[in-house]
């Protein structure tokens, strides 16, 4: 898939510009109290942007040229990687590594699992692999728990919402938060 950066950004934009809150999945990475992010997928980077103007150190990654071109004019001092996430290899770990805005149905069919694998092995050791995305695109959250425990993890929580609404198994959309399994709680 081919996209066109600014564009994207311009919705969410017109949205912040109605009054909308653009930045549920900020605030809900905000409650895990992290210093460190990877915004994983980060797209035209708002979800990053938005932690570090709240004091959080954030690397942004995603595998899109344009969308990152965007991202760095928007906030040129954060640091950007231009990957695909199934290869990631920053070399290094962060609190919370997000996957906000249905990233995994962006990936192609099949790699999912090495998405998951390429995103986990980023977390740190008492960290937290946080994903949103919508369950009607054939990527349900029994495939992701399945992608997330062949990487070590296990669900701690999940939501309806990125403002924690409850679950409800069979909902339309999903946001899960898995730990390493070997300290999850």
């Amino acid at each position: 898939m081919t996209w066109d950066g600014d564009e994207y950004q311009q919705r969410f934009d017109a949205l912040a510009a109605q009054g909308n809150d653009v930045h549920g999945e900020a605030a809900f990475v905000m409650q895990l109290r992290p210093r460190t992010v990877l915004d994983a997928g980060c797209g035209t980077g708002r979800v990053a942007i938005e932690l570090a103007r709240r004091g959080i150190e954030v690397v942004g990654a995603d595998v899109d040229g344009s969308m990152l071109a965007t991202a760095r004019a928007r906030a040129p001092e954060l640091e950007w990687v231009e990957a695909d996430l199934t290869a990631l290899d920053l070399q290094r770990t962060f609190d919370v590594v997000v996957l906000a805005g249905n990233v995994p149905l962006f990936t192609p069919p099949g790699t999912q699992p090495a998405l998951v694998a390429g995103c986990a092995r980023h977390v740190a050791p008492d960290g937290a692999l946080v994903a949103g995305f919508q369950l009607d695109r054939g990527y349900t959250v029994a495939d992701y728990d399945r992608d997330a425990g062949a990487a070590g993890f296990v669900v701690a929580e999940r939501y309806a919402t990125w403002d924690a609404q409850p679950w409800v198994d069979g909902g339309g959309y999903a946001v899960s938060v898995h730990r390493r399994r070997d300290v999850a709680p």
